[in-house]
């Protein structure tokens, strides 16, 4: 048994936890008894992600409910929600496709007043993760279970102000090579961009026209490398592509608008 912080500590730094006195703080905080604290320690020193142990992560200062399986939202796409927040319109209507967990559409939410939200995954855990999370919270938003627009209503078509879509961009060839806790616990399907990373990439921004209002945003994650072709993909639709980076959250975003005329 496990019975003190320190014994704890030296637990996870054992299991090659780097941020052994700060997860071992979160999982004391978490547990409501001992045995299960024990229980606890030993997952996240087998490997598993702490958000799953948890049951939550933290995201733009949200407290969001994760499930085994389900894509664990990433901190460096907060910035991706900060550049939405920023281009955002008043009471935009906002769609987070490839929601996962539905962080970024609630954290969106959060910052500014939202006139709709809806969200949508593929993935079955990931749209009850996510339906969770948006009854727990104060936006009125809307989840739905299909592949990417399918999933949709069709009163949204020509709607949306500000489209989120944190598409896997990883090649496929390259899945294995991800740190365990994401290749070996969350589903394939939230990481297989394909076999150069952007085949799900193209079938968004190929629909996206469609769906966006005159002005409206797209905003997505890729890697540096990857930026050329996911720009080609952004103006072949139509869309008018831009880049933001910060490189002290390793973190690029590449932005398409629809032009307003």
């Amino acid at each position: 048994m496990l019975t003190s912080a320190s014994s704890i500590v030296s637990r996870l730094r054992a299991a090659g936890c780097v941020f052994a006195e700060e997860e071992a703080d979160l999982l004391i905080g978490a547990a409501s008894a001992s045995k299960e604290l024990d229980a606890m320690v030993e997952r996240r020193a087998a490997g598993e992600p702490l958000e799953y142990v948890l049951g939550w992560a933290e995201f733009c200062g949200l407290r969001v409910a994760v499930a085994p399986g389900v894509f664990v939202p990433r901190r460096r796409t907060e910035f991706l929600v900060r550049q939405a927040a920023g281009l955002a319109v008043e009471r935009p209507v906002v769609v987070d496709l490839c929601c996962g967990t539905g962080a970024l559409g609630l954290a969106l939410a959060s910052m500014v007043e939202v006139a709709e939200l809806h969200a949508a995954d593929v993935d079955p855990a990931a749209v009850a993760c996510a339906r969770r999370n948006v009854a727990d919270s104060a936006a009125d938003g809307h989840v739905y279970e299909g592949d990417l627009y399918e999933a949709l209503p069709p009163s949204l078509m020509g709607r949306v102000d500000v489209l989120l879509c944190n598409v896997p961009y990883v090649p496929t060839g390259d899945v294995e090579l991800l740190p365990s806790e994401a290749r070996d616990h969350e589903h394939r399907v939230a990481l297989d961009g394909g076999a150069d990373g952007l085949d799900v990439l193209r079938r968004v921004t190929g629909a996206a026209p469609l769906w966006l209002a005159p002005g409206g945003h797209l905003l997505f994650e890729t890697s540096e490398r990857q930026v050329p072709s996911a720009i080609e993909a952004v103006e072949r639709s139509g869309l008018n592509a831009r880049v933001a980076e910060d490189d002290e959250m390793g973190a690029t975003v590449v932005i398409g608008t629809r032009p307003s005329a």
